[in-house]
């Protein structure tokens, strides 16, 4: 085989496993739902859709309603379930008197739209827009695993003043995370999506809250205290959580817990 033969044939080796990866990244990081949640099924939860129950709806509202309101925090979910799962943070921040917005993404229970990163975060900015235009501020967001690398690209981009954004098992970069776990693989050629926290949050002012959980068994606790390490010329805060995994921390948050993140981000 000649020269150009050889190149040809590696072009075109290095073309599948680029889509393969591509593929194979989508199938690992998303696992979007088909399905609308029902008026019904929420009922009694404490949620409700929002704007309203609409083919054009676009996540959840709950939490402090009624009096005085500190805030409104816009929560963006991991990658599994639906955000009508996460009916606690609108119970629990709810309970320390802020408005908050359950957001949902693209392709997840029952909307339109198309998965990845540019697709997310678009759908995000304009979320969060919605929120500020409705209800003003100060506006807070909170991300979970996938929803911290939506939560840093959004303060990165948007319009919308961010008053203080709540990070939870979040990563560095989803290159780091990637090459951890495929070390022998050109993952940076491969990945698709960056969701880079620390770039996208290099030039944010607000306070940032870093929340890692001791036992992570998807996202090692390596990569939020790198996050932390990146970040430390910022406002910036990290609590450990002792002995909870990826998926089981809020079993293991108290409230006393949740009061002094609120405090560090609401605080003037």
């Amino acid at each position: 085989m000649n020269n150009f033969a050889w190149v040809a044939a590696g072009a075109l080796m290095t073309a599948l496993l680029f889509l393969a990866g591509c593929d194979v990244q989508y199938q690992m990081l998303y696992y979007p739902s088909p399905s609308t949640p029902s008026e019904q099924s929420i009922a009694g939860t404490g949620i409700r859709f929002w704007p309203s129950f609409s083919r054009d709806y676009r996540g959840y509202i709950g939490g402090n309603e009624t009096g005085h309101v500190k805030g409104t925090f816009v929560v963006f979910h991991g990658n599994g379930g639906i955000a009508a799962d996460r009916e606690f943070y609108a119970k629990t921040l709810g309970s320390f008197g802020y408005r908050v917005i359950l957001a949902e993404y693209p392709m997840y229970g029952g909307r339109k739209g198309e998965l990845g990163e540019t697709a997310f975060v678009k759908d995000a900015d304009e979320t969060v827009r919605l929120a500020f235009e409705t209800f003003g501020g100060p506006i807070f967001l909170l991300g979970e695993s996938l929803g911290c690398g939506v939560v840093s690209a959004v303060a990165h981009s948007t319009k919308v003043p961010i008053d203080g954004i709540v990070l939870i098992t979040p990563w560095d970069s989803l290159y780091s995370v990637a090459k951890s776990y495929y070390p022998y693989l050109p993952v940076r050629l491969l990945l698709k999506d960056s969701y880079d926290n620390v770039a996208n949050l290099a030039s944010f002012r607000s306070r940032i809250a870093i929340v890692g959980a001791r036992q992570d068994e998807i996202i090692p606790i390596g990569h939020a205290r790198g996050l932390y390490r990146a970040l430390a010329s910022h406002e910036v805060k990290m609590w450990e959580i002792e002995g909870a995994g990826h998926n089981d921390w809020p079993m293991m948050a108290s409230p006393q817990w949740w009061k002094e993140v609120t405090s560090f981000i609401g605080k003037p």
